[in-house]
């Protein structure tokens, strides 16, 4: 994503000279283009993307804002934040030996992200087929075309349509099929990675339900005070508003709007922002805090009610019964469920199984049925460091 932030002129030479020093005093020169998203030192010097970083670049149709998600399995977590807030998706995949065929396996990376992007309600992807310059693939037509047809068959099984997807054979590092075609891939004659990126679709804005912004962060600003940041998933949020952050039911007033770093009145479905609030600590209002307007307040859920969700099961090394209770997902949330009834006529479940299952959450917790708000009716059940079912909420009954 920074070769493509350089390619798009999103970055001046100015900054693109500081991060060359930076890599080559870390002593990882080739790592450049991954600082201008990986801020934290600690990323730049374990070489991984923990957390989430917001870039904003402009190709001949779109304004992108890029949510660079983490791929490594430690922060999956705030990669399943980053995906939720997403309308389209670059999926980055290896074309080395051995890094491709981990990635597609039943508990590989790509398996896993496949399946959270479609989930997570990310509909339009372009797949990345990354490292065509290793001395292992040599640019090698062969290689491209095998790696292409297996993620056929897993974005199929996934619910993708593979034959919409743009499958490019690129170098993330020498900036190969990024903007321009590239003269090692001879064979492709399709879109680079920008030009399928303006290929996308903007999704319908739903402006016209009622606010919903999932609080992806929230910033303690000198001078400014207060600053929830978040996507705003449905309605509008105007300067002056009344608002409420469920589940906690405190109420403030926005006194400003920003996105990035540009003032604005009003914000719509589809917007990432920072919003300013008068007169509440930033310690009251936490990640997974769901903001709508005074009146018509978030629906929250507590533990003496059952959601009834349409669930797959993608990976378990045995199997799941009732009273299991691991974390699950929901738009920037994470809470403990217990699986209170598994599908007609199952004792269990185990990888590939799907069907209707109650899950019962173990705190307060803000959760729409998919038919009303689809953002926050959307979950990922996660254990043992990997998401083992993803699923639907259908319905919230009593328990």
């Amino acid at each position: 994503m920074g070769h493509i932030l350089v390619q798009a002129g999103a970055v001046s030479d100015k900054e693109l000279r500081e991060m060359e020093k930076l890599a080559s005093e870390l002593d990882r020169p080739s790592w450049k283009f991954a600082y201008f998203m990986d801020r934290l030192m600690e990323e730049r010097k374990r070489g991984i993307t923990i957390d989430l970083a917001f870039k904003k670049f402009e190709t001949d149709n779109y304004y992108f804002t890029i949510i660079d998600a983490p791929g490594h399995a430690d922060f999956v977590k705030n990669m399943i934040t980053g995906a939720s807030q997403a309308d389209c998706a670059l999926l980055v995949v290896s074309a080395k030996t051995g890094e491709f065929e981990s990635g597609i396996a039943a508990n590989g990376q790509t398996t896993e992200h496949a399946f959270l992007a479609k989930t997570l309600g990310v509909n339009q992807i372009v797949v990345g087929v990354n490292k065509m310059d290793d001395p292992v693939v040599n640019y090698s037509e062969d290689r491209y075309n095998e790696v292409v047809a297996e993620l056929k068959k897993l974005l199929k099984r996934v619910g993708y349509k593979p034959d919409n997807i743009a499958f490019v054979p690129m170098s993330g590092l020498m900036g190969d099929n990024l903007k321009e075609k590239s003269e090692n891939t001879p064979w492709y004659d399709g879109d680079t990675v920008l030009q399928a990126f303006d290929k996308f679709e903007v999704p319908e804005k739903q402006v016209n339900k009622d606010l919903r912004i999932p609080v992806q962060d929230v910033y303690k600003i000198k001078g400014a005070g207060t600053v929830p940041v978040g996507r705003v998933e449905t309605g509008k949020l105007k300067v002056g508003d009344k608002v409420v952050f469920m589940p906690s039911g405190i109420t403030a007033e926005v006194r400003s709007i920003e996105m990035h770093h540009e003032a604005m009145k009003e914000a719509e479905a589809g917007d990432n922002i920072g919003f300013n609030i008068r007169g509440v600590d930033s310690k009251n209002i936490n990640r997974g805090d769901v903001v709508g307007h005074v009146g018509k307040e978030p629906n929250v859920v507590t533990p003496d009610k059952l959601l009834q969700t349409q669930v797959i099961v993608i990976w378990h090394p045995t199997a799941l019964s009732i009273n299991y209770t691991p974390v699950t997902h929901l738009h920037t949330a994470q809470v403990a469920m217990r699986f209170a009834k598994l599908p007609k006529g199952m004792d269990y479940m185990k990888r590939n199984d799907k069907g209707i299952v109650m899950l019962q959450p173990m705190r307060k917790v803000c959760v729409e049925k998919f038919e009303d708000f689809a953002p926050l009716g959307r979950l990922a059940v996660r254990d043992m460091g990997r998401t083992v079912a993803v699923g639907l909420v259908r319905d919230i009954v009593d328990s």
